[in-house]
């Protein structure tokens, strides 16, 4: 395996485990309260779009990263929706 090929695996396993702490904080809190729909809804976008590329010429690490990537913006999607915003009495 070539470096450049080990890059483009070790930068596919990087992006796909930047949305782990957060799916995991929501399920823990099950609060999302701070996370906005529009962005969420951005990066899967995104992703379908990175999918159709990387599976268009391919590319595992590209399909590998955005496949995790989709799934778990779904996940976030899914808590917005499902999650009851707590209201805080002070």
């Amino acid at each position: 395996m070539e470096l450049t090929e080990i890059a483009g695996h070790f930068g596919a396993f990087l992006s796909s485990v930047t949305f782990i702490p957060q799916v995991y904080k929501a399920w823990q809190t099950k609060s999302v309260g701070d996370l906005s729909l529009t962005m969420m809804l951005i990066v899967l976008t995104s992703t379908v779009v990175w999918l159709y590329y990387g599976i268009s010429l391919n590319l595992l690490p590209v399909i590998i990263a955005n496949g995790i990537i989709c799934f778990l913006s779904m996940v976030l999607i899914g808590f917005k929706f499902s999650f009851k915003e707590q209201i805080v009495e002070g």
